[in-house]
């Protein structure tokens, strides 16, 4: 169900784990809901769900965006049915364990395709219609990935440093215009990225993680209060002013041990 007269929000990777919840919460303050992701069937069946619920407009648009076009062909299409993106949250990302010697490179180039060329793209496309119109808001989901390299994860955790430099820097250059950029960076969550990471018998993935809800009720709440750059939890904020401060071979070490456990 789609139309005009409605404040939308588009939500990438929403067919799980926090992008799902990123749909739920925004929903639930009355935007409709443009959906996006690969399993189709996951968000149609989100989409009837959050209808029912909420009585909210939904679209779906089922595409892998690490694919070429596919960023271009979700603008068109959400085009087509005259919506104007308010809300655009760039939460679709994967990541992929082990010595980048060995992993495959179409997995590598479908990571750095989605988690930073979709990304840029989706914001290049709906960004100038939310400045013209005088407000807007973009959350970008990074991790605490971001503030380190990541040795075993050497091109995921390149990619969300590449996603909060970039998100900071637009969000400065829209100062004034009545349009934010917020960065959210959560540390592990319980999702499926471990297991799509292939990284399921790894330590970190494992103990009390934090909620997809929680770490998406948190980033919205801090998009809509306009901040810049959120890390969730006490711990992870702790982890990431340490990656900026500590010494250099020290953070690289300690990350690798980390995630060879």
């Amino acid at each position: 169900m789609a139309g005009d007269k409605a404040d939308w929000a588009l939500v990438t990777g929403a067919s799980s784990g926090i992008g799902m919840e990123f749909a739920w919460l925004l929903a639930a303050r009355g935007y409709a809901v443009a959906l996006s992701a690969r399993r189709a069937d996951r968000l149609e069946s989100l989409a009837a769900e959050l209808e029912r619920e909420y009585r909210v407009r939904t679209f779906v648009f089922a595409s892998d965006l690490a694919e070429p076009g596919a960023a271009l062909r979700l603008s068109q299409a959400i085009a087509a049915e005259g919506i104007e993106i308010d809300v655009l949250v760039n939460n679709a990302g994967f990541g992929l364990l082990g010595n980048f010697v060995e992993t495959p490179w179409e997995r590598e180039r479908a990571m750095i395709d989605l988690n930073v060329r979709a990304l840029v793209e989706l914001t290049k496309r709906f960004l100038p219609g939310m400045v013209e119109r005088g407000r807007g808001r973009v959350l970008n989901v990074a991790s605490t990935a971001a503030f380190q390299p990541g040795p075993l994860m050497a091109v995921y955790f390149a990619t969300k440093a590449f996603v909060l430099s970039f998100s900071e820097a637009v969000n400065e250059e829209l100062r004034g215009t009545g349009v934010n950029v917020t960065t959210l960076c959560p540390g592990p969550t319980q999702s499926e990225f471990f297991e799509k990471a292939e990284a399921r018998d790894r330590q970190l993935g494992k103990g009390k993680l934090p909620t997809a809800r929680q770490v998406a009720s948190f980033g919205i709440s801090a998009l809509f209060q306009g901040k810049r750059t959120v890390v969730y939890g006490f711990a992870n904020r702790i982890l990431a002013l340490l990656g900026r401060i500590a010494p250099r071979d020290t953070v690289i070490q300690g990350t690798r041990k980390v995630l060879e456990r």
